[in-house]
C-alpha cells in the first residue's frame, strides 16, 4: 500500500477518534448537570456505546501511525525530533482515552464527585494537545 495511502487513513481516523473523544467530555458536562436519574440513564447508555465506538478508530489511528513510521525505515525515525515530541503527545491522549474508560465506568456505577466544570476544562484542554500534534506532524519545527 502506497503511504499516501496509509497516511490519509491515518488522519482519517485520527478525525473520527478525535471527534469522538472531544464529544465525549461534554456528555460528562450534562451528565454531572443532571438531576434526573433516567436523564443520568440514558446519557450512560450514550457514553458507553461513544467510548465503544471510538475506540477502534484509536486502535486503527495507531496500527496506521506504526506501518507509516515502518515504511519510512528506522533512519528516519532517529533523525525525526519532531516525531518524538509528537509521539510523547500522542501518547497521551491515549492515557487521556483510557482514562474517559474510566470515568464512563465512575458515572455508570453513578459515583461521580466532580464537577461540570471539570469536564469543561478536560473537553477543552486537549485540544491544545491536538494543536500541537498537527504542528509538529506539519510544520516539523524541529
Amino acid at each position: 500500500m502506497s503511504i499516501l495511502w496509509l497516511k490519509a487513513f491515518h488522519v482519517f481516523f485520527m478525525v473520527a477518534w478525535m471527534a469522538g473523544i472531544f464529544y465525549l467530555p461534554r456528555l460528562f458536562v450534562y451528565h454531572a448537570e443532571s438531576q434526573h436519574q433516567e436523564t443520568k440513564n440514558q446519557f450512560k447508555v450514550m457514553e458507553r456505546r461513544l467510548w465503544f465506538f471510538v475506540t477502534p478508530f484509536a486502535l486503527l489511528t495507531l496500527i496506521l501511525g506504526v506501518l507509516i513510521m515502518y515504511q519510512y525505515g528506522t533512519d528516519w525515525l532517529k533523525a525525526s525530533a519532531w516525531l518524538h515530541a509528537k509521539l510523547v503527545l500522542v501518547a497521551l491522549f491515549y492515557v487521556y482515552h483510557f482514562y474517559l474508560y474510566y470515568l464512563v465506568k465512575v458515572f455508570a456505577e453513578d459515583k461521580n464527585t466532580k464537577s461540570p466544570r471539570f469536564y469543561r476544562m478536560i473537553n477543552e484542554l486537549p485540544v491544545l494537545v491536538l494543536l500541537a500534534i498537527v504542528v509538529l506532524a506539519i510544520v516539523k519545527p524541529f
